[in-house]
């Protein structure tokens, strides 16, 4: 077991992490604003799940597997770049309408926000190096299962209240009144910063 003296570093600065600003953050935000807390919290749990996921794979040892088979995350590259210009275009696509009434009748489900979420981390070969790189970096080579679970389920229960946290505040009456107010505001610029995550995915050098 890892003592908690040296474990609450590790949370800190992975949930600083985790609330960064990013294509899983914005897509919280816009959900949350837009669709309600519901919707917010849905795609937050997505998320959640994809990084469960992710997790479950750098912490069996399969990321090595997965880094030497650099297709793998060529594949995923390009897949979750379409992904997110997919967001940019319905971003955009909102901006450019006036009014609100297509926002208060709006017709996504919880399960499409669940989906949305899960779509956007999955399909994140990045988050596969983060958690890669947690375990390299914290975990000593031969250390015990035990340690390997504490930090996983550790860093995962800070994920979730972290996004949860974010879903809530951005589901909040000033600032979901605000968005319905500037709509075209925030999905402009939600177009924007989700074709520039598209682009630096493209382009970064993962392996």
């Amino acid at each position: 077991m890892i003592p908690f003296s040296d474990l609450w570093p590790i949370l800190l600065g992975w949930a600083i992490a985790v609330g960064s600003p990013g294509p899983a953050v914005l897509a919280i935000a816009g959900a949350s604003m837009g669709s309600g807390r519901k919707n917010g919290l849905a795609l937050a749990f997505g998320v959640w799940n994809g990084s469960m996921i992710w997790a479950c794979i750098a912490a069996l040892g399969f990321g090595a597997v997965m880094v030497s088979n650099t297709w793998v995350f060529e594949t995923l590259r390009y897949l979750g770049a379409g992904y997110l210009l997919y967001l940019a275009f319905k971003s955009a696509k909102s901006a450019l309408r006036s009014g609100i009434d297509h926002i208060a009748t709006s017709t996504d489900t919880t399960q499409k926000a669940w989906q949305r979420g899960f779509l956007i981390h999955v399909m994140n070969p990045k988050a596969a190096f983060f958690w890669g790189a947690l375990f390299a970096v914290v975990i000593p080579q031969g250390a015990a299962p035990i340690a390997v679970a504490q930090v996983a389920v550790s860093c995962l229960l800070t994920s979730l209240v972290v996004m949860s946290f974010m879903a809530l505040l951005f589901s909040t009456r000033i600032i979901s009144n605000g968005y319905l107010r500037m709509h075209r505001l925030f999905d402009g610029a939600f177009a924007t910063l989700f074709g520039y995550a598209a682009l630096k995915v493209v382009t970064s050098k993962l392996v």
